[in-house]
């Protein structure tokens, strides 16, 4: 994704992480959120909620646009986010963003839509930021010349 990103991200661009969701990555979540809602963490409260069990935080989904985002320099000016169905701990999620738009600046828009295993779709976003420029894309080459010590992918 960051190579793509040094060589230029075009309209229709397409990039796809995925990940598994852990009980660990849900309790995380919250200890850095602060976002203890019972229905993250007790079955109880969530079954009144209708769920099947405790499900994960929408923004820890969420988060998989801020993923592809790190990889390729992208400074978020809004996410507009549609939370569809629950994400329990242990499903596996596919997030595809898409590239829509970019304008002048490099302002960009993009979709994402990030699927259950099963294919349905749990959560819908749109997003608008800023693309990396000449001068970025330089140090973004630079960096992955050296390795790119602060990626941890």
């Amino acid at each position: 994704m960051r190579k793509k990103a040094v060589d230029g991200i075009k309209i229709g661009d397409r990039f796809v992480v995925s990940r598994t969701f852990s009980k660990d990555d849900i309790s995380v979540f919250a200890a850095l959120t602060k976002d203890y809602n019972p229905v993250h963490f007790d079955k109880r409260f969530a079954r009144i909620k209708k769920f099947e069990a405790k499900i994960c935080h929408g923004l820890l989904v969420g988060s998989l646009v801020t993923e592809i985002g790190g990889q390729v320099g992208w400074l978020a000016t809004e996410m507009h986010f549609k939370f569809l169905k629950p994400v329990y701990a242990g499903d596996a999620i596919r997030c595809e963003l898409i590239i829509k738009e970019i304008g002048p600046k490099g302002f960009a828009v993009a979709e994402a839509s990030m699927k259950k295993q099963d294919g349905s779709i749990v959560s819908e976003a749109v997003l608008k930021g800023i693309l990396p420029g000449e001068s970025e894309k330089k140090v973004m080459h630079d960096m992955m010349e050296k390795g790119d010590p602060t990626n941890k992918r």
